[in-house]
């Protein structure tokens, strides 16, 4: 959920704090009144933040304004050499719809963002529990058929596969989050609510799968040989999920 903090960049690396901080300062300069709110959201809300991680934000617009959305080029630039700084700019008028075609993206939003500016324009919101389920399953079946093609295309090159496996860990991490959520289970984070359910798991090989995931995320590279195996174990893990979001209809 959303941390009310006088200043909501204070735990976050000094340099993270100070390009966001630059960054805000030119969203207000280039929008003025038209910006309504400046969300943080993903692993960096929730203070998780990693080297390789992106710096998502959403800028809530009135209206989008090409003219100001110009001046906004040059600082969106260096904070995202800097920071890797991901944004979205979204309308007020487009929230609702935008929330429920990506219902399991904002599912997790709503566990973990902070608001860096404006109001919270999420306080009251819920997602219908048939709308966050059709959602999570189209999640999960994307990353099975894109696991795939990475397996494929990817298989002679392991720091590719390594980044495969990287990039599945947040949707597989945020979409376990979610189907604990639902189950009605307290959840501390996506990392441990993946843990939790793979846990549970007789099959000994998803176990091993854990320490792989955490090291590409952290490095983006794993040792030789393990990639490979990794990513066919993380098809197998996301298919899993897809039986457990069944269990959820």
């Amino acid at each position: 959920m959303a941390k009310p903090e006088s200043n909501p960049l204070s735990d976050l690396p000094p340099q993270v704090s100070r390009v966001l901080k630059e960054f805000i300062d030119a969203a207000q300069a280039a929008f003025a009144a038209n910006l309504k709110s400046i969300i943080l959201f993903g692993s960096a809300a929730e203070g998780r933040l990693r080297a390789t991680s992106d710096v998502n934000v959403i800028l809530l617009l009135a209206q989008f304004d090409p003219h100001s959305a110009e001046a906004m080029r040059e600082p969106l630039r260096v904070a995202q050499a800097a920071i890797r700084l991901s944004p979205m700019f979204l309308i007020e008028a487009e929230l609702p719809s935008v929330i429920s075609a990506f219902a399991e993206k904002f599912s997790d939003i709503l566990r973990r963002r902070r608001i860096l500016f404006g109001t919270d324009p999420f306080t009251g919101v819920t997602i219908p529990r048939e709308v966050v389920i059709a959602r999570l399953d189209q999640v999960m079946l994307n990353l099975v058929v894109r696991l795939r093609e990475a397996y494929v295309m990817r298989g002679l090159r392991e720091e590719q596969l390594a980044l495969a496996v990287a990039e599945a860990a947040g949707p597989l991490r945020s979409t376990a989050a979610t189907i604990m959520e639902l189950q009605g289970k307290s959840i501390q984070s996506g990392k441990e609510a993946l843990e939790n359910i793979i846990k549970l798991s007789p099959n000994q090989e998803w176990h091993k799968v854990l320490p792989r995931l955490s090291e590409a995320r952290e490095s983006r590279l794993l040792p030789p040989g393990v990639a490979g195996t990794t990513l066919q174990r993380l098809i197998e893990i996301a298919g899993a999920l897809r039986s457990e979001i069944g269990q959820l209809r």
